[in-house]
């Protein structure tokens, strides 16, 4: 194996060390379980490895590796849904201040704030806001238009403002036609085979 083919392959394994931090957070805002997160991270570092080859060099490592990590909490999510509903007493805490016991407060507010909001909101907010991804990255890690990703993203902070500062609740979304439901799943599930 030449030099060159073993300074790509440490550059690779380097970048995927760096996003780490970034991947297991974004793991947590999705499953609500510090243990399912970390599996969840681990299995999408694990398939990034196995498909290095899949990756375009000059793009945005963060948000390829977001995709396939979206793609497998979902597929875990639609194999889960036929075991039961998921104990939402297992949440843990997924935002820490060491230093300042005031701000580990304000932080908890923000993470029961976060999980209030609908999921497709807190998912476009977390990778724009938190991840650093464009909102087109965003656009093609959720398989939709920029234009839905910005309005979900704006969506998501008013609702935290008014959650957060007005003492107002996120409102619950309404419950989907049978119908649209099956097509969700099937666009999801045809949307994660293409990514992976």
């Amino acid at each position: 194996m030449s030099q060159n083919t073993h300074r790509v392959r440490d550059d690779f394994e380097a970048a995927l060390l760096e996003t780490t931090p970034f991947l297991r957070a974004f793991a947590r805002t999705l499953c609500h379980d510090a243990d399912q997160a970390e599996d969840l991270a681990q299995e999408t570092l694990v398939k990034a490895l196995t498909c290095r080859h899949q990756f375009q060099p000059g793009t945005n490592l963060r948000a390829w590796l977001s995709t396939i990590l979206r793609n497998r909490f979902y597929s875990g999510q639609r194999r889960l849904r036929w075991r039961g509903e998921y104990d939402a007493e297992a949440m843990e805490r997924t935002l820490v201040a060491p230093d300042d016991p005031a701000m580990t407060c304000e932080l908890e507010d923000v993470r029961r704030a976060l999980a209030m909001l609908p999921d497709f909101q807190r998912e476009a907010l977390i990778l724009v806001g938190a991840g650093g991804l464009s909102y087109e990255e965003v656009a093609n890690i959720a398989g939709c238009p920029v234009g839905t990703v910005k309005s979900r993203v704006r969506r998501a902070r008013d609702e935290l403002t008014a959650i957060l500062f007005e003492g107002r609740t996120a409102p619950q979304p309404s419950a989907p036609a049978p119908l649209a439901a099956i097509v969700d799943d099937f666009d999801r599930l045809r949307r994660g085979r293409s990514a992976a």
